[in-house]
């Protein structure tokens, strides 16, 4: 089996699996019980949260949940509750996780002002539209980190700058959130500059349904799930130790070595870019070749994510050609992935149909190898050489 679709989930890290289990069996008290059990449990959260921790700015408030979803809607849904006397007026792009298009989408049901910054051909967001969105009624500005679907290492840091100018030069406070589900564990955040910050724990190696948001120091939210008061109050319900600690481990294992696990990326990234140009005539590269590592490294892609279009094919049939083989991609978000209709990603960068309908996201993990890349080349091009041969799809 080859799985390239990490940016859909990943596979836990061995070390995960070992300590969720272990602790499913010997960690079952709940952390709110005031005996040995449960007193253990919030120990081991405690721990997890450290973890976490270490790996975001100093100083903020870490809250666990269920993961990417519930953090971008509590981000969204808690700074327009919590700054609606404010003002009414939030920014986003039109490129964003269906988590923050869904929410802006019921807030502006609600009666607020949502507008989508554009994007450039290769995906990159336009700053100076930001500038010019920004006024006097906008609460809160909303940008994801990385790309799902391209890979595009949005201009957040900069983005962040103009916005904590703006509230210098007018005496407001437009808080920033960005959703780093699929840069987490692949790039460093320990300076970030963001008020608020979304992370996933299945994207990186951790198990599904945890995940968690940072609160910058002096801005907290209203609890957008209320009812016990865990979580200091911000998050109410029963905590999952045993996902949580998992959390915190694959945290730990992701950062302990983040330079390694970013070359052995870029090393696979550019023998799949390379063998597909080299097989494939009519391939298109959506968004940038040019790869990033860093926060700062704006404009270019992270290295897990090559989403390419094959002209002259569909991408779903050769997704399921590859499937056959045991090697498994995906078309675009898993999240949509059930849904009609061309990438809104893809789509906002100008693509048309033809070559939207042709393209396939690889996005990869350190446990693939370059044999597999390889392989996974022979294969993609002799699926897409056969069905330009019959040419059903011209």
């Amino acid at each position: 089996m080859i799985y390239l679709d990490n940016s859909a989930t990943t596979r836990q890290y061995d070390e995960v699996t070992e300590l969720v289990y272990k602790l499913s069996r010997e960690a079952f008290g709940n952390p709110s019980s005031l005996h040995t059990l449960g007193l253990n449990s919030s120990e081991i959260i405690r721990t997890a949260r450290g973890r976490v921790a270490k790996a975001l700015p100093a100083g903020g408030e870490i809250v666990f949940n269920s993961g990417g979803t519930e953090g971008d809607n509590t981000a969204i849904y808690g700074t327009a509750r919590k700054l609606r006397r404010r003002g009414n007026k939030v920014i986003t792009s039109k490129v964003e996780h269906p988590a923050v298009l869904e929410s802006c989408k019921r807030l502006a049901e609600d009666g607020f002002e949502v507008c989508y910054l554009n994007v450039d051909k290769t995906g990159a967001l336009k700053l100076d539209e930001l500038e010019q969105s920004i006024d006097d009624k906008t609460i809160l500005v909303t940008l994801m980190a990385v790309n799902n679907e391209t890979g595009m290492i949005q201009p957040i840091v900069p983005a962040c700058e103009l916005v904590k100018n703006y509230n210098k030069e007018h005496g407001t406070k437009v808080i920033f959130h960005t959703d780093a589900v699929q840069a987490f564990g692949k790039m460093s955040f320990r300076n970030a500059p963001f008020d608020l910050i979304t992370i996933s724990g299945h994207k990186f190696h951790a198990p599904k349904g945890v995940g968690a948001m940072y609160m910058k120091s002096g801005f907290t939210l209203p609890a957008f799930i209320t009812g016990g008061g865990q979580e200091k109050g911000y998050r109410s319900g029963t905590e999952n130790t045993t996902d949580i600690a998992g959390l915190g481990l694959a945290t730990e294992l992701s950062y302990a070595d983040l330079a390694g696990i970013q070359n052995k990326l870029c090393a696979l990234s550019d023998r799949l870019r390379d063998g597909l140009s080299s097989e494939l005539d009519d391939i298109m590269i959506n968004g940038t070749d040019e790869i990033g590592l860093e926060l700062d490294d704006y404009g270019k892609r992270c290295p897990s994510i090559l989403n390419v279009s094959l002209l002259g094919t569909r991408g779903e049939v050769i997704l399921h050609t590859l499937e056959q083989d045991e090697i498994y991609v995906s078309t675009g978000s898993a999240c949509s992935s059930h849904k009609t209709g061309d990438s809104h990603v893809l789509q906002a960068m100008g693509l048309g149909h033809r070559e939207i309908e042709g393209a396939i996201r690889f996005s990869l993990s350190e446990f693939n190898t370059l044999e597999e890349m390889d392989e996974t080349v022979e294969k993609v091009a002799a699926a897409v050489n056969r069905f330009r041969r019959l040419g059903s799809f011209r």
